[in-house]
C-alpha cells in the first residue's frame, strides 16, 4: 500500500508541476576553463553542468582565484543563451574521497548544503548536481563507504532543497547498474526532491575489465547484460517517474589492447589500454575498421594489426539515443563531457538537432 501512494503522489506531481519543458532536455557536463566554454556553440543546451567543485572541511569550495573566475565566465553564457541554466557538481570519479566521512554527521550535512546554496546564489548558478561515487557501495578505489552512506544521501539531498532556492536545480548523477540501483538511494525518499536522476550509462566495460564489449551500449545483449537500457527499465519497474530520468552518452572512446581477431574483437578477452576524447581519437581512427552492433544498438572500431578495440558514442548511436528518450517519455539526454568533443560539427550539434528539431 505504501509502495502504491508512493506511485500516486509522483503521478500527481508529474501531471500538476511538470511541463512539456521539463522533457527533451539536453544536459552537458563541462570540465574545462572558462575561455573554452566561448568556442562551443550552446543553442539547444538545456544545463551546462560545471565539472568538479570539491569538498574542503564540511563545505563545497571553489578551489582557488582561477577556478572562480572559470565559474563566473561559464554563468556569463546565460547573457548568450537566455534558456541555459548552469550547475555546479560535487565529486566524480575519485573526487568524493571524504564524502562517506563527512556526510555522517548532521552537522556537516548542513554546513555542506548552506555553502551550497551560498555557491549558487554567489555565481549566479542555478543549482547543483551530486556525484558521489558511490554512497553505501565501493567505487573509487580505496575511497571509503558505508551503509550509513544511504541514509546520509537523502538527508543531503533534504537540507539541499531546504536552503536552496525554490527554483533552483536539484540532481544527481547515478550509477547505471543495478548494484547501485538497489542499494545506494533510497528512492522514495530521495526522487521527490530532485529534479533530474542523471544515468551514467557509460562506463559499463573499463579498467576493471578483462574482455571487451560496449561501454555505452544502448541494449543489453547476451554476452553484456548491462546496458541504459536496463538501467532505465530498472529504475521505471521500482517506480521512478521516467520525466525524472536522464539517459546517458559518452563522448570519449575506450579502447582494449590484446584483442584477438575473433568476431572483430568483440568480447573477447583483453587488457585495458586507455581512453581518447574523440579530437585525439580522430587522428588514428584511420587505422580502424568500424562496425555496428544492431542488438546493443552501438559501434565499436578494431585495428586488426595491433590488436586494439574501441568502443565509443557515434552520431548514430546518439541519435538513438535521443529517439529512446523521446519515445520512453525521458526527461532527455546527458552527457560526458563536453571538452571532449569538436568545437564544430560534433556529437553536441547531432545530439541537439535530433532533440530540438532543429
Amino acid at each position: 500500500m505504501k509502495r502504491l501512494l508512493y506511485i500516486l503522489l509522483i503521478l500527481f506531481i508529474s501531471c500538476n508541476k511538470y511541463e512539456k519543458s521539463n522533457y527533451n532536455q539536453v544536459i552537458a557536463y563541462y570540465a574545462g576553463d572558462g575561455d573554452s566554454i566561448e568556442e562551443f556553440n550552446l543553442n539547444g543546451v538545456d544545463q551546462l553542468i560545471y565539472s568538479f567543485l570539491h569538498l574542503k572541511g564540511n563545505k563545497l569550495a571553489i578551489d582557488n582565484e582561477k577556478d572562480s573566475i572559470t565559474l563566473l565566465n561559464i554563468t556569463k553564457q546565460k547573457n548568450k543563451y537566455p534558456n541555459l541554466k548552469v550547475l555546479v557538481s560535487l565529486g566524480g570519479w575519485g573526487g568524493c574521497e571524504t564524502c562517506s566521512d563527512i556526510f555522517n554527521t548532521k552537522q556537516a550535512r548542513d554546513e555542506f548544503a548552506k555553502s551550497a546554496a551560498n555557491i549558487i546564489d554567489f555565481y549566479n548558478a542555478d543549482g547543483i548536481d551530486l556525484d558521489w561515487e558511490y554512497p553505501a557501495i565501493s567505487g573509487y578505489p580505496g575511497h571509503k563507504y558505508q551503509e550509513l552512506d544511504r541514509d546520509n544521501f537523502t538527508d543531503l539531498i533534504r537540507l539541499l532543497r531546504k536552503y536552496m532556492k525554490k527554483n533552483d536545480v536539484l540532481s544527481f548523477a547515478a550509477g547505471g547498474f543495478d548494484r547501485f540501483i538497489d542499494n545506494s538511494i533510497d528512492w522514495e525518499a530521495v526522487v521527490p526532491l530532485v529534479d533530474n536522476i542523471n544515468i551514467m550509462s557509460y562506463d559499463f566495460v573499463g579498467s576493471g575489465s578483462k574482455k571487451t564489449g560496449h561501454h555505452t551500449s544502448l541494449f543489453s545483449t547476451n554476452e553484456q547484460n548491462r546496458s541504459a537500457d536496463f538501467a532505465i527499465k530498472y529504475l521505471i519497474e521500482k517506480g521512478i517517474p521516467s520525466y525524472k530520468i536522464i539517459i546517458g552518452a559518452a563522448f570519449y572512446i575506450k579502447t582494449f589492447k590484446d584483442v584477438s581477431d575473433i568476431n572483430n574483437g568483440i568480447f573477447q578477452e583483453a587488457t585495458y589500454n586507455r581512453s581518447y576524447n574523440r579530437i585525439n581519437f580522430d587522428d588514428i581512427k584511420e587505422n580502424f575498421e568500424f562496425f555496428w552492433d544492431t542488438v546493443a544498438q552501438a559501434p565499436y572500431a578494431y585495428n586488426s594489426i595491433n590488436k586494439i578495440f574501441a568502443t565509443f558514442d557515434d552520431e548514430k548511436s546518439i541519435v538513438l539515443k535521443v529517439k529512446y528518450a523521446k519515445e520512453n517519455n525521458l526527461g532527455g539526454i546527458m552527457f560526458w563531457q563536453l571538452m571532449n568533443d569538436k568545437k564544430e560539427d560534433g556529437l553536441l550539434k547531432t545530439m541537439v538537432n535530433e532533440m530540438k528539431g532543429y
